[in-house]
């Protein structure tokens, strides 16, 4: 059994409706990986009054103190004896004061999508939605405090491309994360897995139905504007990161 201290530990951080349940996918296809599933959704809702769909299922499920979900993830076992633990994280799950040491632990990646769309997707599940419900504001603030630690930009990619260019956006994310490229990557089994979280009912249908990236053949048009007040600052937030895409 391999050690804890020798498993890579990689935190994808995205916003909801990224299509991060399906690059979760993508990374449990290799057969070096293990996958975490939203580690501080139970976190996240007990501390708001939130009435996400399956919300005291969802508690139930999970540690609802941040810390203790912290050092799991930097400091225990992975799900699988692996060398890569792949950790998906909703980047609105996430609060000022959960910035610190244990971050440091862990290789980070960024998964953006053009807030437009997303706003669009999480409204057809959950109507109301708030600028920080997007992820934008901690995913900018986490990508600002790694690149001023460590002196380089952690690796982001865009939805669009992701969808536009599966292999080539696959391929540029495994070179900047150090992993060998597998072609695996690309397909999965459709339905349920186990690494789901128990709301995956609730939010999971499309990747449910899916066994690989649905490749766009024309680039998606400019979404139109949804009526929400944080829509400009929404998209401020994603272009400052969009710049660092690994693919343009």
């Amino acid at each position: 059994m391999s050690s804890p201290a020798l498993t890579r530990r990689l935190a994808l951080w995205s916003g909801p409706r990224n299509l991060s349940t399906a690059l979760m996918r993508s990374f449990s296809s290799r057969a070096d990986c293990v996958v975490s599933d939203e580690p501080f959704y139970a976190t996240y809702l007990s501390s708001s009054d939130l009435q996400h769909p399956g919300r005291d299922e969802v508690i139930a499920s999970q540690s609802k103190v941040w810390h203790v979900v912290a050092e799991q993830l930097t400091e225990g076992a992975p799900p699988l004896p692996r060398p890569v633990w792949y950790q998906k994280h909703m980047a609105h799950h996430m609060r000022t004061e959960m910035l610190g040491p244990w971050l440091d632990a862990l290789d980070h990646a960024f998964l953006i999508r053009h807030p437009g769309r997303v706003i669009a997707s999480y409204q057809k599940v959950h109507p109301q939605m708030t600028l920080a419900e997007t992820g934008l504001p901690w995913q900018l603030q986490l990508f600002q405090a790694l690149h001023s630690g460590q002196g380089t930009p952690p690796p982001v990619i865009d939805a669009a491309q992701l969808r536009a260019r599966p292999e080539a956006t696959l391929r540029a994310l495994c070179s900047a994360l150090g992993l060998t490229w597998d072609p695996a990557m690309l397909h999965w089994p459709a339905g349920p897995h186990a690494q789901d979280g128990v709301w995956a009912r609730h939010w999971y249908a499309n990747t449910w139905g899916s066994t690989g990236f649905t490749t766009e053949l024309t680039p998606e048009e400019e979404p139109a504007r949804p009526a929400v007040p944080f829509y400009d600052e929404a998209v401020s937030l994603y272009e400052q990161l969009r710049a660092h895409c690994l693919i343009a």
